[in-house]
């Protein structure tokens, strides 16, 4: 046995990068929305194309997942914890870079102000409130996924739960690019100019719900699969780290 303190260690290292990557991708926001003069990008023609500023922006957002994606990898010891660490640093990252939005520009005005949250492989329309509670989520499992017993003895969560999970993404994706595809057989044009009237928060909240569900029964019903936090098993993350 060794003490945790090498995993809450790696934990705020995570937290660290994500935070300070938060600010990064503010700044090259910033800049580019200043740039098409789009501050607040709920507004006539949201995709000004300029030069090759649309196909940079594309591979800068998949670039933004790798990086998240490596640091879950470099922290963690198994792949649960390596997974658990990335969904930590996606979930500060998200939340910090609309306060640094707002600090550098003054938007958002308000959690219910419209952003474009994502451009792959539609555009994600929604509400900042939307991905700032997924951010919760993913910071509340990463977290319990960084702590979770993955001894030989240890117990499974049913692949239920994880389906169940599975599709509250989906629902919540959907949500998200409602709009784009609701217009996708218009064309490209079509796509890049919809500007969504509504945010469907009953089937969001219903999302929510679902994608919560193995956090739920992991804290509230199935405590023993989280580690002691005295204590941490060296050969579990060996085993899994090996496999």
């Amino acid at each position: 046995m060794k003490s945790s303190g090498g995993n809450v260690r790696r934990w705020w290292v995570v937290v660290v990068f994500a935070v300070a990557m938060a600010w990064v991708e503010a700044a090259v926001v910033y800049y580019l929305r200043t740039m098409v003069n789009r501050i607040e990008p709920y507004q006539q023609e949201p995709f000004p194309i300029i030069g090759g500023l649309g196909r940079a922006e594309l591979v800068r957002e998949a670039a933004t997942l790798v990086m998240l994606l490596c640091v879950g990898l470099l922290a963690g010891r198994s792949w649960r914890s390596r997974l658990g660490f990335a969904a930590v640093a996606f979930g500060f990252w998200d939340i910090f870079y609309y306060v640094f939005l707002k600090l550098m520009c003054g938007w958002p005005h308000s959690l219910f102000d419209w952003d474009i949250l994502f451009l792959l492989p539609l555009p994600w329309w929604g509400p900042v409130l939307a991905p700032m509670l997924i951010a919760v989520l993913m910071i509340w499992w990463g977290t319990l996924a960084t702590r979770i017993n993955t001894g030989p003895s240890a117990e499974r969560l049913p692949w239920k739960s994880w389906s169940v999970n599975a599709t509250g993404i989906a629902l919540a994706l959907y949500v998200f690019m409602a709009d784009a595809l609701g217009v996708a057989q218009q064309g490209a044009d079509a796509v890049r100019n919809v500007l969504p009237t509504w945010f469907n928060w009953p089937l969001f909240v219903v999302a929510l719900i679902l994608m919560g569900v193995p956090i739920a029964q992991i804290t509230l019903f199935r405590p023993r699969l989280i580690a002691p936090s005295t204590a941490e098993p060296v050969l579990a993350d060996q085993t899994e780290a090996s496999g």
